[in-house]
């Protein structure tokens, strides 16, 4: 079930895996390439910025295959995390990677690296940095260099000294030293074709004067000793505020080359999404998205997510209901974005050896996926839906389920409609008039009685093919159904086909999981029915995908 799940993956990102010109520019709200087409950023986070210095998991498996791995999964780049001091501390910095893990008694990792990949153990830290570089680039994957803390070790709370400029660990004149070495470093490696300046400002000295000041700086330092890379800058209050650039945007020599970040989890919200009631979480939630960041679409800019994620094991209700309405936005928006982590266990981590990274989609030995459904889940953000060099038809619209990661389809114009690949989706079409229609014909979808499918038909002007977006996620498509009875599209557990039930959790009730029914209308200008005829190869039904789902909610 799962390979053919993957296969279909597979055929909805190969266009989005064609060769990208480098190097990258920006496009007004679009990264493009070198010919002006869209190359969306759909990436990982690989973390090397801890004590041990060196990228984890090396000691686990060797980096060729890992780098495969990660091209395999559908991702296209790599968001490498670096701290500072690897750049700034030549004591640190001309450490061997056999002494930096001698230092910290960590004898296992050694011999782990010295098996798998024994190239590496006798480099220098920095060499080795430019090594792991090197080898996912012979991958055939962008390399994002994201100088996410200053002194090693993990990131981030409110006082640990790497927070803010003038911080105990950040000197913004070292800073720029630096984000300058790097740059220079990787000038004319094709497949670097971004830095990202800093990781999550944040802590009480974080003020907005400061940002534009340093921000500044850097952004001209890293593009004077690189001008092919793009500039990606973050914001405040752990890279979720963006909103002081709304009236007065950053002054800069160059253009086309600016890119802003910002983080989306569960956690950054407390406990939000397990305490309250969804609908109302996520209508707040997007919206606060928009307010402090979402607004610069609009200002012309490219909006990168560089970090969100999930508990992957499936049992955290925070992360789970945050989820379905993250996907929901990043698809909507069509965002670029990086996914936290590719991790699956650390050398050393806040003290303890070998720490299981519960959001890591590799397990602890990086063998196999944590969690077999998450990809699924992912597919329709691991390519881009509109943008330069995607208008191959008029616009339309995918009816995603964020839950399972599908759309609705349908086989015939008399089979059912269920849920399936996205790249097997009919163009819908949803008029002025609130109809969902069939592009280029004259049917609709309409709604008949509580727990029955909603089907096809040709009358579209009756109340029940009228579907209205409600509540406050606006997630909700509802309709009226041949008695009259207020329902809402949702999925049948049992069968995957869509049908009509009784509206859930529009109250402010927290103890119910709205999620079966949550549907976004997604904008598109790409071709579809490339995989239309692998659709049986994921077996003759995917509802036991959609029931999994529905019992990790319960």
């Amino acid at each position: 079930m799962m390979k053919g799940l993957l296969i279909l993956l597979a055929v909805w990102c190969v266009a989005a895996s064609a060769a990208v010109g480098l190097p990258l520019h920006t496009d007004t709200r679009w990264i493009v390439d070198g010919e002006g087409e869209r190359v969306k950023l759909r990436c990982v986070n690989w973390v090397s910025h801890l004590e041990a210095v060196v990228a984890e998991g090396l000691s686990k498996q060797p980096i060729e295959e890992i780098s495969n791995r990660i091209e395999g999964l559908g991702f296209n780049c790599v968001r490498l995390t670096w701290p500072l001091f690897l750049a700034t501390n030549e004591s640190l910095n001309s450490l061997t990677v056999r002494q930096s893990f001698q230092r910290l008694g960590l004898t296992e990792a050694i011999a782990g690296i010295q098996a798998n990949n024994p190239f590496i153990i006798d480099l220098p830290l920095l060499k080795a940095f430019e090594a792991v570089v090197g080898k996912l680039g012979e991958g055939k994957l962008m390399v994002i260099l994201d100088n996410h803390i200053s002194k090693p070790g993990w990131c981030c709370s409110n006082f640990d000294g790497n927070g803010f400029f003038g911080d105990q660990y950040f000197n913004p004149d070292l800073w720029i030293k630096g984000l300058t070495r790097m740059a220079t470093m990787f000038n004319g490696v094709n497949h670097v074709v971004a830095m990202s300046l800093r990781n999550e400002l944040r802590g009480p000295k974080q003020n907005v004067n400061d940002w534009y000041r340093y921000m500044q700086r850097g952004a001209e330092a890293v593009h004077s000793a690189n001008p092919d890379i793009l500039i990606i800058l973050s914001g405040l209050s752990f890279d979720r505020d963006l909103s002081f650039l709304k009236n007065q945007p950053i002054n800069l020599t160059f253009t086309s080359k600016t890119v802003y970040e910002v983080h989306w989890y569960a956690f950054s919200d407390g406990s939000s999404w397990e305490s309250g009631n969804s609908n109302q979480v996520c209508g707040r939630t997007t919206n606060n998205l928009m307010k402090m960041s979402g607004f610069l679409l609009q200002q012309g800019f490219p909006l990168f997510i560089s970090e969100f994620g999930i508990d992957q094991r499936g049992t955290n209700v925070n992360d789970n209901r945050y989820l379905s309405c993250f996907l929901a936005v990043a698809a909507e928006f069509d965002l670029d974005w990086a996914l936290w982590t590719l991790v699956g266990s650390y050398y050393l981590r806040e003290g303890v050896v070998g720490l299981n990274e519960f959001y890591g989609i590799l397990d602890w030995n990086w063998c196999n996926l944590r969690n077999s459904t998450f990809l699924q889940r992912i597919s329709v953000l691991q390519t881009p839906l509109q943008g330069p060099g995607l208008a191959e038809r008029r616009e339309y619209n995918l009816i995603f389920h964020p839950l399972s990661g599908l759309c609705v389809v349908r086989k015939s114009l008399l089979d059912p409609l269920r849920l399936g690949p996205c790249v097997d989706s009919d163009a819908w079409y949803y008029t002025p008039q609130k109809f969902l229609t069939l592009k280029g014909t004259y049917f609709c979808i309409q709604a008949d009685e509580i727990g029955k499918q909603a089907k096809l038909g040709i009358i579209c002007t009756v109340n029940n093919a009228k579907w209205d977006m409600i509540s406050d996620s606006k997630l909700h498509l509802s309709s009226k159904s041949s008695n009259g009875s207020l329902v809402c599209l949702d999925v049948d557990a049992n069968t995957n086909e869509i049908v009509t039930n009784s509206c859930k959790c529009l109250s402010r009730d927290s103890s119910c999981d709205p999620s079966s029914q949550w549907f976004k209308l997604v904008n598109s200008t790409r071709s579809l029915g490339g995989g239309r005829s692998m659709i049986n190869m994921a077996g003759s039904s995917l509802a036991n995908v959609v029931t999994k789902f529905v019992e990790l909610k319960k």
